[in-house]
């Protein structure tokens, strides 16, 4: 059951991460000439991570039940649901779930309101995943702090990490001379703010770790530092790549003969995949012991 609890988690994060970068572009950072099209491009994905947010947050619920109770078939009593919907899990739950539903219903619009309700939608469900776990364990003034906190960093996380997967296929689209102004204004404005999502992620994600461990001269070493340490190079090498690619191959696309712009895609590849595994990681970290 904790195994696939991890998974779960897993996958239902990947979802809302990709729905919530994925929207971003077409509700806001495409061009409006661009906007029906991108979407378009994006239907598959954006369809799929509803309907597996949804999926993945009735899963979650049930595997928590049974985790909660000690036995997976005390998932079909009343009264075990009922202590579970009691608890700070089961409160932050019930929100996630309608959320997500909120988020299928959204597909009944059309056009830009389609868009912006999945950009929406996508938002309030990374609010309840900051009510619970680690970034619960404090109560007061504090742990409201902690909360929002870790809803910046989801935030951001998410228009960081989420955008990369269109930014490819904007990437590829630019070659096509009808769309290729759009495209590139498109991608110019994720570069925009994705400076500011990245400062974010990074800020909020620094002060969520002191919150939970605290400063690195104070941590014992254990499973969970060893992970968060694997972590924190993941997330530095997703930097790195950044970094060099916007100041080091954009300057270099206009030149002629330049690999620059193949170069780009691959790394940016491997900056997604880098992604795939900081949510694995985080998946795992929901059941480990901090200290």
């Amino acid at each position: 059951m904790t195994t696939l609890w991890i998974v779960l988690r897993a996958l239902h994060f990947l979802a809302l991460i990709l729905l919530v970068g994925s929207a971003f572009y077409t509700a806001l950072l495409a061009p409006v000439r661009l906007r029906p099209w991108l979407a378009q491009r994006l239907r598959p994905l954006l369809l799929s991570c509803s309907v597996i947010s949804v999926a993945s947050a009735v899963a979650m619920a049930l595997v928590q039940t049974a985790l909660m109770s000690g036995d997976w078939r005390s998932i079909g009593d009343a009264s075990v649901w009922q202590a579970v919907r009691s608890t700070r899990f089961g409160f932050a739950w019930q929100w996630e779930i309608g959320f997500s539903l909120l988020g299928l219903w959204v597909w009944r619009l059309r056009g830009l309101p389609r868009q912006q309700g999945l950009l929406v939608a996508g938002l309030l469900q990374l609010m309840p995943l900051a009510w619970i776990g680690h970034a619960a364990m404090h109560d007061g003034l504090l742990g409201i702090f902690h909360q929002l906190n870790q809803t910046l960093h989801l935030v951001s996380v998410s228009f960081w990490a989420g955008g990369l997967l269109p930014l490819l296929l904007l990437m590829r689209d630019a070659r096509q001379m009808e769309k290729r102004i759009d495209a590139i204004r498109a991608m110019m404005r994720f570069s925009r703010y994705g400076h500011l999502a990245v400062a974010m992620a990074l800020c909020t994600g620094t002060i969520d770790t002191m919150l939970i461990v605290g400063p690195p001269f104070l941590w014992t070493f254990n499973s969970y530092i060893a992970l968060l340490l694997f972590k924190i190079l993941l997330v530095s090498l997703m930097v790195s790549i950044a970094v060099y690619n916007r100041y080091y191959l954009v300057p270099q696309f206009h030149e002629a003969g330049s690999r620059s712009p193949q170069l780009f895609l691959r790394l940016t590849q491997y900056e997604l995949l880098l992604s795939l595994g900081v949510v694995g990681l985080v998946s795992v970290f929901a059941t480990l012991t901090p200290t």
